[in-house]
């Protein structure tokens, strides 16, 4: 089984809105007993809350639910634990090598290098500018690149 793990610094509006993006996407293409998904923040400012409302309703408007996900923060184990560790932006990405294990740092990537095609490589953070619906177009994109990059190296 591959495993994915969505970071950005709160774990309630890009990498929720990521593992329900992707989620979807690995469960119409039948591969969901193939692929784990989670996401996590790097900070523990929104443990066990659910997604933003606005990311909700992003998602929701796209027919897809991420209510039931609860925040949670990203720890040294998750890189034992996940194949790929995607940060959302350099901020989350320094974060995470702060705690990453020596054997783990082939496992952190930019979820953006998933999406060349993308001319920013951050997720920008939508909770202060509101851009739900731009930041949700990169992470569909990137999603779509992510798992052409799990079926060709894990499928």
């Amino acid at each position: 089984m591959v495993s994915v793990l969505f970071v950005c610094l709160g774990n309630i509006c890009r990498s929720p809105t990521a593992e329900g993006v992707f989620r979807e996407l690995v469960d119409r293409e039948g591969l969901s007993d193939q692929i784990r998904i989670d996401s996590a923040g790097t900070h523990a400012y929104h443990v066990g809350e659910p997604p933003d409302g606005r990311a909700q309703a992003e998602a929701q408007r796209r027919g897809i639910d991420i209510s039931a996900l609860r925040g949670r923060q990203a720890i040294a184990g998750d890189f034992n634990a996940f194949d790929y560790v995607l940060a959302m932006d350099r901020s989350n990405h320094q974060n995470l090598m702060r705690i990453c294990p020596l054997e783990g740092e082939d496992r952190l990537s930019m979820f953006l290098e998933f999406a060349p095609e993308v001319a920013q490589k951050e997720v920008p953070d939508p909770y202060y500018d509101n851009n739900f619906d731009g930041v949700y177009d990169m992470i569909e994109q990137a999603a779509q690149g992510l798992l052409a990059d799990i079926r060709a190296k894990h499928l």
